[in-house]
């Protein structure tokens, strides 16, 4: 669906990763919507209780700062948050291993002190490195290379070698066991704004898409507060028990309905004499609720102009 620039054609003027619409066929459309609506259902079936551990502001704004820094397009800040987020995942799943799966329980405490403090002392080199495999994953004419990270690296204080440099890349390639080419909720927004452009979309779609990017970031930056707001909106109480709290969590790893809940609150922000129709064309599509839009929208809009919510425009 993007646009790939030609290696030849190495300056920005000549690449744009905005992507083209009304290009993809109707068969082709139906095939990648079955296939991501597949991932993320065996994504949250099988989610892990850390899920989101990495998704934390500082850390979010970090990766958004470096990927500007080096001119990455949308699709590889995102896909580097999530290769992140996976990757830490799976070394918190290292550390609290049982010790029957690790070593004797004599020397667990000590194993578990050791893995710690590598996670700590490499988190910034193991970011870094998500960054780059980000990079070359976007077919970006801009990969990040082992210089310009090394450059960075220095710039912090840090004194990693080249070889240290391609070992973390590897280190997170092995432990994602190569897995690495995972969708980002911005291919589930593009797609489905192609789905709706193609049964009639209301709106232009490059204005649209970029809103799209827009909240897409500001959702990715504001996750928590966005999420406890829609949290509190659910269950209609301001103080969730653990429980809820819980089994919320694969509400917010839920890639088709943040796709959903963003398209919506760009169409309210954009043209909401329209939104009502756009919300049951992404029902028709995606079987999500206009209830479940509805809410994801609201909590979006509340952090970002406060009190004028879709749910003051609906109609009666």
């Amino acid at each position: 669906m993007a646009r790939m620039g030609s290696r030849a054609q190495a300056v920005p003027r000549f690449y744009s990763s905005e992507p083209l619409f009304g290009e993809v066929a109707p068969e082709v459309m139906e095939a990648m919507l079955i296939r991501l609506a597949t991932e993320n259902e065996r994504y949250l079936s099988e989610l892990p209780g850390q899920a989101g551990c990495c998704k934390e502001s500082r850390t979010v704004e970090f990766i958004f700062l470096l990927a500007e820094k080096w001119r990455l397009d949308h699709s590889a800040r995102y896909q580097a948050v999530e290769l992140l987020e996976r990757f830490m995942i799976k070394q918190i799943e290292q550390i609290c291993k049982s010790p029957s799966e690790n070593m004797e329980s004599t020397k667990e405490g000590s194993r578990r002190s050791s893995l710690k403090e590598q996670i700590y002392d490499t988190f910034v080199l193991r970011l870094v490195s998500c960054i780059q495999l980000a990079s070359k994953l976007s077919l970006h004419y801009n990969i990040v290379n082992s210089d310009t990270a090394l450059k960075f690296l220095q710039s912090l204080k840090y004194s990693y070698t080249k070889q240290e440099l391609l070992e973390s890349e590897l280190a997170v390639l092995e432990t994602l066991q190569f897995q690495i080419n995972v969708s980002t909720p911005l291919a589930y927004v593009e797609l489905l704004l192609e789905v709706l452009g193609h049964n009639g979309g209301l709106l232009p779609a490059k204005p649209l898409h970029q809103m799209c990017v827009q909240l897409l970031d500001f959702l990715y930056l504001k996750r928590e507060a966005i999420y406890d707001t829609l949290l509190k909106t659910a269950i209609e109480n301001s103080t969730p028990s653990e429980l809820q709290i819980a089994k919320f969590l694969a509400v917010k790893e839920d890639f088709m309905l943040l796709a959903v809940g963003i398209i919506s609150t760009s169409v309210f922000v954009l043209n909401p004499e329209h939104w009502e129709q756009v919300v049951e064309h992404l029902n028709c599509i995606t079987g999500i609720t206009s209830q479940s839009i509805l809410e994801f929208s609201h909590a979006v809009l509340k952090h970002v102009i406060g009190s004028t919510t879709p749910k003051q425009h609906r109609r009666k």
